[in-house]
């Protein structure tokens, strides 16, 4: 008898610990608001694929003030000069852009702002 009430005892146990695990789970639901406009997102690790700067990978690419084509690419519609993080630049070239677009503004190459239109 005292064998039966072991081996229930164990079975007890097992069940017991086999209810306390929690369960895995992948994504991690994350609900926000209760009106009419909530809703709900999962997080999610993203990774992102590394930017490689241009210049560094092909090598006979030249930073030139006189090459607007290339210099506009660099600018918002704005006219302003878009970060290395964004680009994907290094530091030297995102240095040697910075001086070539502000040198093709002063020789009125390429705009300061954008056209101001008036409403």
């Amino acid at each position: 008898m005292s064998d039966n009430n072991v081996t229930e005892e164990k079975d007890i146990v097992k069940e017991t610990v086999e209810k306390k695990k929690p369960e895995k789970k992948e994504f991690e639901r994350v609900d926000r608001g209760s009106d009419d406009k909530s809703f709900s997102r999962y997080k999610q690790k993203v990774f992102f694929k590394r930017k490689i700067c241009r210049f560094c990978n092909k090598k006979d690419l030249i930073i030139n003030y006189k090459e607007i084509d290339m210099l506009k690419r660099f600018t918002s519609e704005r006219g302003k000069i878009i970060p290395r993080r964004i680009t994907g630049t290094c530091a030297k070239h995102q240095r040697q852009l910075a001086r070539s677009i502000k040198r093709a503004r002063v020789l009125a190459l390429l705009p300061f702002v954008a056209k101001y239109s008036s409403k």
